[in-house]
């Protein structure tokens, strides 16, 4: 039996991939600042991923074959308030594991989450794993030096490393802080008579959305690979945000026009406004394609939105 560590596992990505190594038969182990429901299935160790010697102590504990690295802290708004605590939680962190994994016999292979804020404004251009890192913002650098690890610990130590380049990735286990649940439950709320408004930023911004089981599966494929290799995991469909609201209030038989108001409080000057993603190396290494796209995703979210609403109101 293969044993998995997982960072972040109470997290949205750490669930679904801590249920799907489940399935597949893992002993996975789980590592983050305390337990909960979404750990369930999985031995949890407590430590801090920012400290060294708790990372190690974890390490040498669990024994593991693979390590995910998913834990840190993941908005971009939030980042701007708290750039150190980012800093360390990300990449700080991200030196820790791969030091840790360095230090274990037998070595465990690593992935590493990162994200395609990394690439900045590509003017266009779909990112692929060879787009020059242009960080907007220090959630981005700090997810930036991450990767620069990992390439680092693979060339210096041949450690099996690598980084999963992240474009968003969307389901109901994403807390109200994300723009995509807000808007979702906003709408079902909205339509349910339980709120009139919502307040958003600049919905111009364009995004590539998926769905987070699909990209922990992607994750999982890459640790089984003969060798290690960073890659880009997207749909490689990119729609604004608006074309998001307007599905997800098409959904429940409202115009978003008629509720949502532009709260200046909520526009970033630093933004990233538009972000495309090429995933055709994914593709053809791993012989993974995202599945659900943006319509469909709206579909699932919303539907399961109106579920847990019923749930709430028939209490």
């Amino acid at each position: 039996m293969q044993t998995a560590l997982i960072t972040g596992i109470l997290g949205q990505d750490g669930s679904f991939l801590s249920a799907l190594l489940k399935e597949k038969g893992y002993r996975v182990v789980g590592l983050d600042l305390g337990a909960g429901p979404a750990a369930a299935g999985a031995e949890l160790l407590t430590a801090d991923v920012g400290n060294a010697e708790s990372v190690s102590a974890a390490v040498q504990a669990a024994k593991p074959s693979e390590i995910y690295h998913l834990a840190g802290q993941s908005s971009v708004a939030r980042s701007f308030a708290d750039p150190a605590g980012t800093f360390m939680s990300t990449a700080v962190s991200t030196l820790h594991v791969l030091t840790a994994a360095r230090g274990l016999r037998p070595t465990p292979r690593v992935l590493v989450a990162a994200s395609g804020e990394i690439f900045g404004d590509t003017g266009g251009v779909r990112a692929t794993e060879r787009t020059p890192f242009q960080p907007g913002s220090p959630y981005a650098a700090a997810k930036s030096a991450a990767a620069y690890l990992v390439q680092s610990y693979r060339a210096s130590f041949g450690l099996f490393c690598c980084v999963a380049f992240f474009y968003n990735h969307e389901s109901p286990r994403r807390p109200e802080t994300f723009v995509t649940r807000k808007i979702v439950r906003a709408a079902c709320r909205i339509a349910r008579g339980l709120e009139t408004k919502l307040e958003l930023g600049d919905t111009s911004v364009i995004r590539d959305w998926g769905f987070a089981p699909e990209y922990v599966e992607a994750a999982w494929r890459m640790l089984q690979q003969p060798s290690a290799e960073d890659l880009v995991i997207a749909t490689g469909e990119s729609c604004s945000l608006e074309h998001f609201l307007d599905q997800a209030f098409e959904r429940v038989g409202l115009d978003y026009r008629a509720h949502v108001v532009t709260s200046p409080a909520l526009l970033r000057t630093a933004d990233i406004h538009a972000m495309y993603a090429d995933p055709s190396r994914a593709a053809e290494r791993l012989g993974w394609r995202a599945e659900t796209h943006v319509d469909a995703l709206v579909d699932r979210l919303v539907a399961a939105e109106l579920r847990e609403l019923a749930g709430e109101v028939g209490r």
